[in-house]
């Protein structure tokens, strides 16, 4: 499993990467859409954390659509 990962990452071409990270950076902003939502419904109103979960879920889905609308054209040329 590990080489297979180890030799499509080799020989992927630059829009196959740049999917991944866009698909990565999208996973983050499911994070951060989660977390903002968990923090939203605490119990303790003093309790707000310093993360700030909107703002990091705004830049990650922005980058993650960036480049996956980057990407796909060159994955449907092959």
């Amino acid at each position: 499993m590990a080489r297979a990962m180890h030799e499509f990452l080799t020989f992927a071409s630059d829009a196959a990467i740049l999917a991944l990270w866009g698909g990565g950076f999208l996973l983050l902003a499911g994070f951060a859409l989660l977390m903002e939502r968990r923090r939203l419904k605490r119990a303790s109103l003093h309790g707000v954390g310093w993360v700030p979960w909107t703002g990091l879920f705004l830049t990650c889905v922005v980058v993650g659509g960036g480049l996956l609308a980057v990407a796909v054209p060159g994955m449907l040329q092959g």
